[in-house]
Parts: C-alpha cells; sequence; structure tokens
C-alpha cells in the first residue's frame, strides 16, 4: 500500500502527516508493507523542511522528519500512489482535476472523511491561523483512523 498526504504547500499539513504516519507504521512493524510520502499542489516550497511549526509539533511527540523535504505532486503519483488523502476540499479538488485528464489509480479522499465525528470538513492550514497543536492533534487522531481502514 502506498498512501501520500497532499496539502498545499507540503511544509505544514502533509508533511506532519506524513511523518505521523510514518512513525505509526514504524511502531506496529508494517514500514515494509505501507510507504507513506506526502507533496503539495503548489510548488513554492520545493526542497525546504516542514515549517518551524510543524517541526516544533513533531520533536513534542518525538517522531522524526529529517528526511521530510517539500516537493510538488507530479503526473507520477497518480499512478503510484494507491491512497492520496487531501488535507482539504480545495486541495481535494485540485486532485480531482489533475486526475482527471489520465488514468488515475489512485483513490483520492479528504483527510476529515476519516474524522467523521468533526464538524468541520478541513484540515485547517496552521501557515495561516498558527495553530500547530491543534492540527497535530487532528492529524494523530485522523491517522490513527487512516490505519485502522488500512489494516482491516
Amino acid at each position: 500500500m502506498r498512501l501520500l498526504f497532499v496539502c498545499l504547500g507540503n511544509i505544514c499539513r502533509s508533511p506532519m502527516a506524513e511523518a505521523v504516519m510514518r512513525a505509526k507504521i514504524a511502531a506496529i512493524g508494517l514500514d515494509q508493507k505501507i510507504t507513506v510520502d506526502s507533496a503539495g499542489t503548489g510548488n513554492w516550497h520545493v526542497g525546504e523542511p516542514p515549517h518551524q511549526g510543524t517541526q516544533r509539533e513533531l520533536k513534542k511527540a518525538s517522531i522524526p522528519y529529517n528526511q521530510i523535504r517539500a516537493r510538488q505532486i507530479t503526473t507520477d503519483d497518480f499512478q503510484t500512489f494507491d491512497l492520496i488523502i487531501a488535507m482539504d476540499r480545495q486541495n481535494e479538488q485540485d486532485l480531482h482535476r489533475l486526475a482527471a485528464n489520465m488514468n488515475n489509480k489512485a483513490n483520492i479522499r479528504r483527510f476529515m472523511t476519516y474524522l467523521n465525528d468533526q464538524p468541520e470538513p478541513d484540515v485547517p492550514d496552521p501557515y495561516y491561523t498558527g495553530r500547530f497543536d491543534e492540527v497535530f492533534d487532528r492529524i494523530d487522531r485522523g491517522t490513527d483512523r487512516i490505519l485502522e481502514t488500512l489494516i482491516k
């Protein structure tokens, strides 16, 4: 199983989700069966490490992130990944638009569909809100549910 998290610039939400999911997969010994990556729909931050706020939250949880660098989604990603998870509705719409003109193998879902007990449809972008702690909490809970779904 190959899993890709996608947000706008790939420095806040999606690399946080990538790092959290990788740690959870490694903790249960499935890192050889489930591959995780992240990307952005935009190219503003390509090559950059995660945002300082994302780094801070991952450090607090003792989750490694040093290997993560921002990248932009490519057409190959729609063939390579089995599941592409958008962090908000706009990312989801952008992904469907990009996938429309190709033979898309991937299942595209929005992250918050895994947290259907929450009223918000999106993972808010902490680049604008500054609430990296709230985003981490949401990603932590959501990745638990995603992992449960993958294991079934």
